[in-house]
Formats: C-alpha cells, structure tokens, sequence
C-alpha cells in the first residue's frame, strides 16, 4: 500500500481494527484472570503454559506470555510472507493482553467470579473464544502456537488443523500433570467451547440454506422458485448411476425461513422429488450480501 492509495476510508477502518484488536484483547485476558486462573483450568497455548509456570514457579501470567512469544513473534516475522502485517497486528494484541492480565490478578480473589469450576470453566472458555476469533477477523493471533502453526504449515504443508490438535494435546496433557486428571478434563472443555466460539464470531451465526433438488419437473419447479421465492436457480444434468435415467439437478440459496416453503412447492409440483437441504453461512451476490471489497486497513 503507498501513500497514494490511503484513504479516509482505510485509515478509518484501520482505527476500528485496532479498537476490535484491543477489545479482543481485553476480553481474553477477563477469561483468563477471572475464570481460568483461579480456578485451576489451563486455558489453550502459549497462555495455558503460562498459567501452568504460575502455578508451579508463582511466576507473573502476562509476563510468562510476553517472554514466550518473542522468540516466536520473530519466527514469523522472518519466516511467514507478508508477515510483517499480522506479527505486528498481533504484537498490539499480545502486549495488551499481557499488560491486562497481570494488571487484572490483584482483582481476582478466591477462585474469580464463581467458586464452581463447571461454570469458571464454560465461561472461560466462551469469552476466550470470542476474543479469539475477533482476533483472527482483524488478520491477527494471539501468536504462541498460532504462529507455529502458520509457520509450520507454510514450510511443510502440515495442515494447521492437525497442528492445533497436537498442540493442544500436549496443552491438556501438561494441565493433567499439574492439576490433575480432573484439570486435564476441564482443559478439554475450554478447548472444544473455544473453538466452537471462535468459529460463530468468524463466519457468524447460520443464516442461509443450500438445496439439491433432483425432479422430473425442472422447468416448473424453478419457475415457481423464482417466482415465488424470488431466489435464482442453477441445474444441470446428471446421470442416476442405479437407474442409468437422466435428471435435472437444481441448486438453490436460501434463507432459513425459506426452508418449508420450498418443501411444500417442490412437493407440490413433483411429489417424487429428491431434496437435500445444507447448511451454510453467509452468501455473496444478489439477493444476499453485496459483494465488495473494502479498502486494505493498514
């Protein structure tokens, strides 16, 4: 990006990215100081490590995080493309989240906001989910095993799926080590609630469907679609490989209070039609969410 091409546009967007960052931010440190902590859960990477040390050595959360992701914020720096971006974004992200969670401990007395370790435990786990995957909406991580896991699938093609689960793994493990079993269970959960989280506030909550409707009736059952449903139709041929009979195929997007009306017409047209409903999240184009892209913020 030159100075030519900065707009109003991208320097405001880069102001509210960098409030998102902070905000996220600020939220995983709570989930952490007030939920986890206390209660002897180890929250997921560099930050369960963290917390583990606390337990063990009585050495500073915040600072045991900063310390440990140095080393890898500069891995990535070196070793990512384009990293110069994200490493910083995430910097801003690490450095608050540090600064907060040391600053937010002398708060927290007893075992944090509630003394039953079922409920510090989904809590937590939701509130760093959300912080997380505000995090990685603005392009950014919290770095530890994020940025490994960037850094080892860019070198060796190691899916970063399969790289979180190993990580975290040796997280769950480590916790039952030093909680006991009981804190390796817990662990677990915060794991499989954060990642769950993380994945509503990226792609946002399921408001579209996708059907596949096989019919005898193509011509009629997309008429009516469009003229009823005001959605567009696509189809195509296709061959039943039991029956050797040709098919038309119609692929349809709708919204999720479309659903039933598209049962009910497809039925009564061709009864013997074939649907299958999916699932998805968002759509681009019209009819849905205008398709555009917006100014690079900084």
């Amino acid at each position: 990006m030159t100075l030519k091409t900065i707009t109003r546009k991208t320097i405001l967007g880069t102001i509210m990215l960098y409030i998102q960052l902070v905000i996220a931010a600020l939220l995983g440190a709570a989930s952490v100081v007030f939920f986890l902590v206390p209660a002897d859960i180890a929250p997921q990477g560099v930050s369960g490590l963290a917390a583990m040390a606390n337990t063990l050595f009585n050495t500073p959360v915040g600072l045991g995080i900063l310390v440990m992701n140095i080393p890898i914020q500069y891995m990535g720096y070196k070793m990512l493309p384009g990293g110069w971006r994200m490493v910083t974004r995430s910097l801003v992200v690490i450095i608050i989240y540090s600064i907060a969670i040391d600053l937010m401990t002398p708060l927290v007395q007893g075992a944090g906001f509630s003394d039953d370790r079922l409920l510090n435990t989904l809590f937590g786990g939701i509130l760093g989910g959300i912080s997380g995957g505000m995090v990685y909406r603005a392009g950014a991580n919290f770095g530890g095993t994020s940025t490994i896991a960037q850094i080892l699938r860019h070198r060796t093609g190691i899916p970063m799926s399969s790289i979180f689960l190993y990580t975290d793994t040796a997280i769950v493990l480590l916790a039952g080590w030093v909680y006991g079993l009981e804190g390796a269970l817990y662990a677990m959960v915060v794991v499989f609630l954060g990642g769950m989280a993380s994945d509503y506030v990226m792609e946002g909550p399921s408001v579209i469907r996708t059907a596949v409707i096989i019919t005898n009736e193509p011509q009629a059952v997309s008429a009516a679609i469009i003229s009823q449903l005001h959605r567009g139709v696509t189809g195509w041929e296709a061959t039943g490989m039991y029956t050797g009979q040709s098919r038309t195929v119609l692929y349809v997007t709708i919204s999720r209070s479309q659903v039933n009306d598209l049962r009910d017409l497809v039925s009564s047209i061709d009864p013997v039609a074939f649907i299958v409903i999916g699932q998805g999240h968002t759509a681009y184009g019209e009819g849905f969410k205008t398709l555009s892209k917006s100014d690079d913020p900084l």
